[in-house]
């Protein structure tokens, strides 16, 4: 079983997502996605990814809702179409979101929604995939303490250091601890950041 998806593998996904959810007469999913999946389908890293992110939800108005729980039928719908496509059971999960430490329960980055790229698939499914700001945000925060492919996919984004300043400081507001703030800029020193180290 080869469970990592790349763009094609992704796409592929979605579509049979898509079509389940159609099948089995669920609503519209509208789904915020982030991270590796998010890279990958706006073609701004060239990777592979085990799973898909889902950072936030929105509603028939297209107004930001917490994604927990994730709905029944599109749960089940992933789940049915997971041995089609090689992936585990879990591929498409609120990860990023689940629990009070969770992205959207922390708050997301400011005008977040402005920035979402949109693409249907059917008329059951849409995606919305977070911006290339907020993935910079996203991939501060997580890899100040995570590292790794974080930083792999940070490097990949190529921010400045107003970009980067500003991940820094919105990081800062959802761990306010003194040890978070001292791991941040031991991290932006590390990657060539030393002068948004010295000012946050």
């Amino acid at each position: 079983m080869n469970a990592y998806m790349d763009r094609d593998k992704l796409e592929r996904a979605f579509g049979l997502l898509a079509e389940r959810l159609l099948q089995l007469g669920a609503p519209r999913a509208r789904l915020v996605v982030c991270g590796g999946s998010a890279l990958i389908a706006m073609a701004i890293v060239s990777r592979t990814t085990r799973d898909v992110d889902i950072v936030a939800m929105l509603d028939e108005h297209e107004k930001l809702v917490e994604p927990v729980p994730l709905p029944p039928l599109l749960v089940q719908a992933a789940r049915d179409i997971a041995p089609l496509i090689e992936l585990g059971e879990s591929w498409l999960n609120n990860g990023p979101s689940r629990g009070e430490g969770g992205l959207f329960q922390m708050g997301l980055p400011p005008a977040f929604a402005s920035r979402l790229v949109r693409r249907d698939y059917g008329d059951r499914l849409s995606i919305y995939f977070i911006g290339r700001l907020d993935q910079i945000f996203f991939k501060i925060y997580a890899g100040t303490d995570r590292g790794g492919r974080d930083l792999t996919d940070l490097a990949a984004l190529n921010p400045t250091e107003d970009e980067v300043e500003a991940a820094a400081r919105w990081a800062m507001t959802n761990d306010v601890s003194e040890p978070y703030r001292l791991m941040l800029k031991t991290m932006l020193r590390k990657i060539g950041y030393e002068q948004v180290a010295e000012r946050i």
